[in-house]
């Protein structure tokens, strides 16, 4: 058993309306999945709060080895 052309030209137009609706709605829930990650991932962890605690202490060494009287600060260990 064969397809005919008209049979062939049937599915194909079935098969674009398909891609089509489905298409735009996997797109909409994309944008809404992205979103909402998005949104999460910024409550979790803003920029300024996220790098406030890792930071200081490095900023603190940082001074303490580049402050003027630093000749007593070379004494400090760095964590390693």
């Amino acid at each position: 058993m064969s397809l005919t052309d008209e049979d062939k030209n049937w599915i194909t137009e079935q098969l674009r309306v398909y891609l089509r609706e489905n298409r735009n709605r996997i797109t909409e829930e994309i944008r809404t999945v992205e979103t909402s990650l998005l949104t999460e991932f910024h409550k979790w962890a803003s920029p300024s709060e996220a790098s406030e605690p890792t930071q200081r202490p490095g900023k603190r060494l940082i001074w303490q080895w580049n402050c003027p009287s630093r000749q007593t600060r070379r004494q400090v260990k760095l964590p390693i």
